[in-house]
């Protein structure tokens, strides 16, 4: 066999982007995923694409995700098209929603800052939102329809860039966790998965909410998990078109029905338990949504550890040994901007220059004291 050229670790939708760009560039890539493709945070989502309702305007988070929605209204049609699995990927917009006077000023005030900056959002007036969602709760005081946010399948998505990748030439080994990297005379040679040993000049770390335990890293990103629990609602077809956005929560609707809503931010460690107290908080935000959700079946739920970081920013870019980059920490928006991100450190790898500041992602904004 050739010798890898980078060794990928993680292979969820960042990891998976980066992976394919690579190969399709026609260097020698192996992804090494701890357990299964896909396995933790990029399953677990429930798929929004929602920069302008879920960052501050004007931010360097929202100014990523923007460009990173881009980025999926062209890659979802390549990747049907690759792969021959649809994504379901649905461009109707997404609703944010206000019950108190409270929540209507801190909505208009959003408004008036994203549209001073350009970015498209109305206003609806109460019969036209009847129209669009007749099951949407009538005691809503005010909604903004966001038609540039959207949502897609993360599941698929995610099936979808293993498939690509492979067909593009990269391999995956999946049930090999990462524990180190390999340095030899000051830079890195590899990495280290039990007993195994594999050898490459490059290592990206897209390991999610693990991306701060590699040993052998100097500055590790300070990623932490912090688990999110969601419900799903079983009802052909779905209750709503639009996504649904409060100050407390979503609903997400999907083609096949479902409809998925979340979430809770809770510090649990690595615990991915299903608890009862999450479970009420969810069912609590969809009921207020959507109260005929009271007579819909649960069909399932589950929790997922997103990769959290102390400002909130992912961490992008360069680390701190020659031949190690950082895809980590995306925290909620891993979906939107997983494979903008991917495709990004990959470009980097190949040498490009970055159509987009990366400064405000570096590990190197971190104090010290925060990656010891």
């Amino acid at each position: 066999m050739s010798p890898t050229e980078v060794v990928v670790v993680g292979a969820g939708v960042v990891g998976l982007a980066a992976a394919r760009e690579l190969a399709g560039a026609g260097m020698r890539v192996l992804v090494v995923e701890r357990h299964r493709v896909g396995a933790e945070a990029s399953s677990a989502a429930a798929g929004m694409l929602a920069p302008q309702s879920e960052s501050e305007p004007g931010s360097p988070l929202q100014h990523l995700g923007l460009r990173a929605r881009d980025r999926h209204l062209q890659l979802a049609p390549v990747l049907e098209e690759e792969t021959g699995l649809s994504l379901d990927h649905s461009a109707l917009g997404l609703l944010e929603v206000a019950f108190t006077e409270e929540e209507e000023r801190t909505l208009l005030g959003r408004l008036d800052r994203q549209r001073a900056q350009g970015l498209p959002a109305e206003i609806l007036p109460p019969e036209e939102l009847r129209d669009l969602e007749p099951n949407l709760n009538p005691t809503v005081r005010r909604a903004v329809l966001i038609p540039g946010d959207h949502r897609i399948d993360n599941v698929r998505l995610t099936r979808a860039l293993a498939a690509s990748a492979v067909a593009r030439g990269a391999s995956i080994l999946c049930g090999r966790p990462v524990t180190s990297l390999v340095v030899e005379e000051g830079r890195v040679a590899g990495v280290r998965a039990g007993d195994e040993t594999f050898r490459a000049p490059v290592v990206i770390n897209a390991m999610g909410a693990w991306a701060g335990s590699l040993q052998g890293d100097p500055l590790p990103p300070p990623v932490e998990p912090v688990r999110g629990q969601i419900v799903a609602f079983d009802m052909a077809p779905a209750v709503l078109r639009h996504v649904a956005v409060s100050p407390r929560g979503y609903l997400v609707p999907r083609s096949d029905g479902r409809t998925l809503a979340g979430s809770t931010l809770e510090r649990a460690g690595f615990d991915k338990s299903v608890t009862a107290g999450a479970l009420r908080t969810v069912l609590a935000i969809a009921l207020e949504l959507v109260p005929l959700l009271a007579d819909v079946p649960v069909s399932d739920s589950w929790a997922g550890l997103r990769p959290g970081t102390p400002d909130g920013l992912p961490v992008i870019g360069p680390g701190g040994l020659p031949g190690l980059f950082h895809a980590a920490g995306l925290y909620r928006n891993g979906i939107l901007l997983g494979p903008l991100v991917g495709e990004m450190v990959a470009g980097l790898v190949l040498g490009r220059t970055p159509e987009i500041d990366l400064a405000p992602f570096s590990v190197s904004r971190f104090p010290a004291a925060r990656r010891q």
